[in-house]
């Protein structure tokens, strides 16, 4: 029978591994979920992946760089879902108002559009440090 110290041994290391299981099974849940088609037939990775293709030429280098800079405190791990899921808004608001070009109008609104409230507060202070005044947009915040 198992005594001392390789008892708790076992035991933390049976939460350890139920929590690992749990946590990596929400994400990939929430994964599933996003990959479900919805009524038109399609899911929403699929309209991301299809907003982002339609409008790939409109982007010019700054606003690549721009958008880069934005996703920049999003742990690498995230990051390409992160940049997906904006770029993704930031096409469907472009397709929306047949824009063109990308512009950095689009690009900020596309940004607090697709990102939760609790991000929106290092988008103010990045913008603050490029000198770009946010008060068109303070009723999207």
């Amino acid at each position: 029978m198992l005594e001392g110290w390789f008892l708790w041994f076992i035991l933390i290391w049976i939460f350890i591994l139920v929590g690992s299981f749990a946590i990596g099974g929400y994400f990939m849940f929430r994964k599933f979920l996003k990959r479900l088609p919805k009524a038109d037939g399609k899911s929403d990775l699929d309209w991301e992946e299809y907003y982002i293709k339609e409008t790939r030429h409109l982007w010019t280098s700054e606003l690549k760089a721009l958008l880069e800079e934005l996703v920049s405190p999003v742990p690498e791990l995230f990051r390409d879902v992160a940049r997906q899921k904006i770029a993704g808004k930031i096409g469907e608001l472009a397709l929306k108002e047949k824009a063109d070009q990308m512009t950095l109008d689009l690009v900020i609104r596309g940004y607090i559009l697709a990102t939760p409230k609790r991000d929106h507060k290092f988008l103010r202070k990045k913008l603050k440090e490029l000198e770009i005044d946010i008060t068109p947009y303070e009723q999207l915040f």
